[in-house]
């Protein structure tokens, strides 16, 4: 059977089909996905047994996705072989929860090569980053490098717009470009102001529009997102599942987004991803390391940032 955009959001998006069926049990609804970190050792090594505690404190706190080596995974630091590992240890590790994985890479070779790989391994969807390094490239440029990946694709495809990092925006006209794909499912926006997310939901309706702004996610559900995939949702998981559990019983979404919000300013003013493996520490988790270029928190900054957590939970 050819595969259609309804056969590919089904799949990754719905929780369960019933056999006898093959209609899905749940109806779908946006969701909240952690964009997860990667747990690392001392010795900056991959550490697995951290990585099945942490997964289990996902589950169990409200996370209803994990996303796989996004920008909070810190996927860049680690090889093409080292991100195959990691996948496959959170598909071990994850339960029931959906996973993403995020395939970017500069050169479409490799974006091919994750692709084939999450797919074979049991990844729910992907989230590809445009290529990487080159600037400014034209739209023709991007719908190039994109196609082959959609093609290729066997489980849906959402894109990645985070310029401020990756230096190539996705345009409203490049999505517009690949919309006869049918291995496009969506994108997540990790940059926009409020105003660009409401449009992108109202001009690309057949899209799964994520947000990885988290002053975005109430906007976004009210207007008719997907949901939000989210960094700091490791930290701060009990905030961001309210946000969502307001919206769907019908709650004041807006008051859970500020609550949020305050209890996400602990984190303001520190080197986001350490700051956030700190954090987990602190929730009872062995504390997890990065790789270069990042840092450890310095001892004061520590201090600091736990009486700030510490007043949150209080």
């Amino acid at each position: 059977m050819p595969a259609t955009r309804r056969a590919f959001l089904g799949a990754a998006w719905l929780p369960a089909l019933s056999a006898a069926t093959g209609k899905a049990i749940l109806p779908d609804r946006p969701r909240f996905f952690v964009a997860a970190l990667t747990m690392v050792d001392r010795r900056g090594r991959f550490d697995d047994a951290a990585n099945k505690d942490y997964l289990t404190y996902l589950r169990e706190g409200g996370a209803e996705g994990v996303l796989v080596l996004g920008t909070t995974g810190e996927f860049s630091s680690f090889s093409c072989r080292e991100r195959r590992q990691i996948l496959e240890s959170f598909l071990r590790h994850k339960g029931a929860l959906p996973a993403m994985c995020q395939i970017g890479a500069p050169n479409l070779p490799d974006v091919l090569e994750l692709l084939q790989h999450a797919t074979s391994s049991g990844a729910e969807s992907v989230l590809a980053l445009p290529p990487f390094y080159f600037k400014n490239p034209s739209v023709d440029g991007l719908a190039a490098f994109y196609r082959p990946v959609l093609e290729a694709a066997r489980i849906p495809v959402l894109l990645y717009n985070i310029p401020q990092l990756s230096g190539v925006a996705i345009a409203p006209e490049l999505l517009r470009r690949l919309s006869d794909q049918p291995g496009l499912a969506g994108i997540k926006d990790s940059f926009s102001k409020e105003e660009v997310l409401l449009a992108l939901i109202h001009d690309f309706p057949k899209l799964k529009i994520m947000t990885g702004v988290t002053r975005n996610i109430a906007a976004g559900l009210r207007a008719g997102s997907a949901g939000a995939i989210t960094g700091n949702g490791s930290v701060f998981l009990r905030e961001t599942a309210a946000i969502f559990e307001a919206f769907r019983k019908g709650g004041d979404v807006l008051g859970a987004q500020e609550r949020f919000n305050c209890a996400a300013a602990a984190l303001s003013g520190y080197d986001g991803i350490p700051a956030m493996k700190f954090a987990l520490s602190r929730l009872g988790l062995r504390e997890s390391y990065c790789r270069p270029p990042f840092t450890e928190l310095s001892t004061d900054q520590k201090v600091k940032l736990a009486a700030a957590l510490d007043r949150v939970r209080s």
